[in-house]
Formats: structure tokens, C-alpha cells, sequence
């Protein structure tokens, strides 16, 4: 792959400890839901050279405790990967505390990862995801149950500065998770109106690690270059940091954040379209080889090919046909009728995926009424399908 030499700054952070795992360098793939599947961590891991911590997309609770077919695939994990991370979404606590204790006894996983930060509204509208934070009881409730289940695999949690800036969270969750046992926290610094719009806090960010010192917090928000994740760091003091839209149609913006933390001089991943098209080709292949269905495999993988594109002269009609995509065969050919020899287009770094912002945040009736009281959240508000 192409690169453009560059003197990388010194590494900025020690290795991240999470459990018994070293993290080094303190790099995470955020969890994503129909993104962050085998085929992707697979990609994004062996860009890294397999450094780093790559995190399987939202697991629902529920669904995992009933063994529902799609999310036993999606808790596959390739022979390679090490640590193995789910990421669990629940509401009720005793649910949460079976899906842990089926993940420990049975050896599924090697790290459990707490969602508490998704702002999606039918996640929301159950009381799950970003809203949990607010009730600081259900919150005190789940973690407990999902530590005490865990016996020795380390538990974090990922969360957002609260419901809207009139509800923040960070602070109060923060001090709920060091005083149950997790092992770490991200923070994505942004409320759960703000969806992706706007910019991510990372003041929010330095102060939860002032607050919490005696963890480890990661920062997670407006990561689009190694520059940025060295930034972000320098600038709050995090451990570590959490990458979700910035390596959408880039995972080897791993390569790039392994040479920036190693403070190794140059080698920052800039391919041309005929790479950027070998990477396409093969995230489509791995795709195919999960499902276990070539045209399933290219059709899961069209919501990926504007992120592999975006910057490159690519027409509005060759960019529709490629979207539509359903077998390697055609999606080979129709990249190879493409100027292949494009170099990497300046400006193709900036922001991707949901930018939407200023939502309307959907709750459960009264949510706000009370930040302690819990009534009325229990089984039933659980999903009870994975991958969000």
C-alpha cells in the first residue's frame, strides 16, 4: 500500500491495561453495529499487524441468553483474535448478569464491553443504550451484575455525556463504574441529541479522566487521522482512544495509528484507487466467506463502497451502479473500469457515516421524571435482536 512519509510525533501513551490484556498501543475499533462483524475486525487487525483492541458490533442481552441464531454469528470470532471482545447491549439487570455468565462459563469471549452509549431511538425508546446513564441505579444494577457474572474477564463500558447538555451523565457513571470493578471507560463526547452532529467534546473527555483517575478512560469522538488520536490524547490526558467512523472505507487507519503511538518516522497509509480497490474486493470476499453467501456477501458490503470512494473521481452513475452490486464478479469489473491509477485525494480524511445532530431523544414515558427510580424497566424492555 501507498505511503506518505512523515515524521510521526513520540508515542504519547503507555500501553493500555485492561484486565489481564496489554493493549499496546492503546488503539480500540468501536463497536458498530452491521459494521465491526469478523470480516471487518479481520481487515482493521491485519492492517494493524495485530495491534490493538478490535470490538465485536452490539450483542443484545437477551438474544444471546435465548441463543438466537444471528447473534451466535455474530459472537464468532476468528482463530486470530486475541483478545476476544463482545460488546453487550441490556436493560434488566438479571438478563445482563445470564449473558455474562453464559459468555465466562462457557469461554465465548475473553472481554465483556458495556453499551451505554448508543443513541439510536428504538435502542432509547426501551430505556437501553445511551439513556441508561441517567437512572443511576439501573446503572449501578447492570454493571454489578455484569462484574460479579464476569468472574475473571475484565468488564468496560462505553457511554456519552448524557441525554442533552441539561442531562449530563459522565461524571456521576464514571464514579458508579470505578466503585463496581470496571476495568475501563470510553467516553464518546458527545450527548445522546447530539447523535454524530456537530463536534465531539473532548473537554468532557479530560474531565471524566480528572474525575476517575483511578482507571483507565479512553476518548472516543472526531477521530478521522492518526494526527487526531495523537491530538486527542495530548490534549486530555486520555489512556487511550476508541475509533468508529473514521476508519468507515479506512481500515488501514490502523497501520497509521500503530506508527503514530510507536512514534515511528513516516509510513501513514495513503492508497491509490487501484489498492483502495484490492481492499473492496476483499472486504466483499470476507463477507461472502462469513455468511457463507457470495451475493450476500456483496450485498451486505454496498453500504461500505461511498466510504471506500469518498474523495476519488468517481462518477454519480458508476458510484450508483457499484452500490448495487451483487456478485465479486461484477463488482471487480466495475472498479476496474474506474482511472485506477488515482492517487489518494486530498481532503478524503474528514468526517463519514451519520453526521445528523439535534435530535429529538426518544425515551420511555417519564424517563426524566426521577434519575433513581428504575420502576417499570425490566425483561421486556430488552431487544431481542443483535447488531443494533
Amino acid at each position: 500500500m501507498s505511503t506518505l512519509t512523515t515524521p510521526a510525533p513520540a508515542a504519547t501513551a503507555p500501553p493500555l491495561r485492561v484486565g489481564p490484556h496489554t493493549v499496546a498501543p492503546p488503539v480500540v475499533l468501536a463497536p458498530m453495529a452491521g459494521i465491526t462483524n469478523a470480516p471487518f475486525r479481520t481487515l482493521c487487525r491485519e492492517f494493524s499487524g495485530g495491534k490493538g483492541l478490535f470490538v465485536s458490533e452490539m450483542i443484545t442481552t437477551r438474544a444471546l441468553v435465548e441463543r438466537n441464531e444471528k447473534t451466535m454469528q455474530l459472537i464468532h470470532f476468528d482463530a486470530t483474535e486475541t483478545p476476544r471482545s463482545i460488546q453487550l447491549y441490556g436493560v434488566d439487570p438479571v438478563t445482563v448478569g445470564k449473558a455474562v455468565r453464559m459468555i465466562a462459563e462457557e469461554g465465548l469471549a475473553d472481554h465483556i464491553d458495556l453499551n451505554f452509549g448508543c443513541p439510536v431511538p428504538k435502542v432509547t425508546r426501551k430505556g437501553g443504550g445511551s439513556a441508561i446513564p441517567y437512572k443511576r441505579n439501573l446503572l449501578r444494577a447492570i454493571v454489578r451484575e455484569a462484574v460479579t457474572g464476569a468472574g475473571d474477564l475484565p468488564v468496560t463500558m462505553k457511554m456519552r455525556k448524557g441525554i442533552d447538555d441539561d442531562h449530563l451523565t459522565f461524571l456521576d457513571a464514571g464514579r458508579i463504574a470505578v466503585e463496581e470493578g470496571v476495568s475501563a471507560i470510553a467516553l464518546h463526547g458527545r450527548t445522546t441529541a447530539q447523535h454524530y452532529g456537530g463536534t465531539a467534546d473532548w473537554d468532557a473527555i479530560a474531565r471524566l479522566k480528572e474525575h476517575v483517575p483511578e482507571i483507565p478512560v479512553l476518548g472516543n469522538g472526531d477521530i478521522w487521522c492518526a494526527e487526531d488520536a495523537l491530538r486527542m490524547v495530548r490534549e486530555t490526558g486520555c489512556d487511550g482512544v476508541v475509533v468508529g467512523r473514521g476508519c468507515l472505507g479506512r481500515p488501514w487507519l490502523f497501520a497509521d495509528l500503530v506508527a503514530a503511538f510507536e512514534g515511528r518516522t513516516g509510513s501513514f497509509a495513503r492508497p491509490a484507487l487501484r489498492e483502495v480497490a484490492d481492499v473492496m474486493v476483499r472486504h466483499a470476499t470476507l463477507l461472502g466467506e462469513w455468511i457463507g453467501d457470495e451475493a450476500r456477501g456483496v450485498i451486505d458490503f454496498r453500504k461500505h463502497v461511498a466510504w471506500y470512494l469518498k474523495g476519488f473521481a468517481v462518477g454519480s452513475e458508476m458510484r450508483k451502479r457499484l452500490a448495487i452490486t451483487s456478485s465479486l464478479e461484477a463488482l471487480r469489473a466495475g472498479l476496474d473500469e474506474l482511472d485506477l491509477d488515482q492517487p489518494w485525494p486530498a481532503g478524503a480524511d474528514g468526517p463519514r457515516g451519520r453526521t445528523s445532530g439535534n435530535n429529538r431523544v426518544v425515551l420511555p414515558d417519564g424517563w426524566l421524571k426521577d434519575p433513581y427510580d428504575c420502576a417499570g424497566v425490566g425483561e421486556d424492555a430488552e431487544l431481542d435482536t443483535s447488531g443494533g
